[in-house]
């Protein structure tokens, strides 16, 4: 099993920043990829951001160039750095994991809160 714990989420204004923080634990080393979810009231959760093992990232369109995800090994912990803050980007912000050999995202943190006032 693999447990996840997020952080830093909160209140922000347009245009500013927030850094999340995920931390992983447990049987960490079956995990591949590492990835940030959200879901914004009244739709669909969607994929933000991820980072494979060997490094490779990639973004959703509407947060490109505004958001990057990075991870420390050695803390076992994935952080995404997110500025330029929109409205838009409000949302409730999942850490997931997915293991090797998985097309589904097993593990995931219990989500928190990240909110941009106008």
């Amino acid at each position: 099993q693999v447990q996840l714990v997020e952080s830093g989420g909160g209140l922000v204004q347009t245009g500013g920043s927030l850094r999340l923080s995920c931390a992983a634990s447990g049987s960490i080393f079956v995990i591949n990829v590492r990835a940030w979810y959200r879901q914004a009231p009244g739709k669909q959760r969607e994929l933000v951001a991820f980072i494979t093992s060997g490094g490779s990232t990639n973004y959703l369109d509407s947060v490109k160039g505004r958001f990057t995800i990075s991870g420390d090994n050695a803390k076992h912990t994935v952080y995404l750095q997110m500025n330029s803050l929109k409205p838009e980007d409000t949302a409730v912000y999942y850490c997931a994991a997915r293991r090797r050999g998985q097309s589904k995202y097993d593990y995931w943190g219990q989500g928190i809160q990240v909110t941009v006032s106008s």
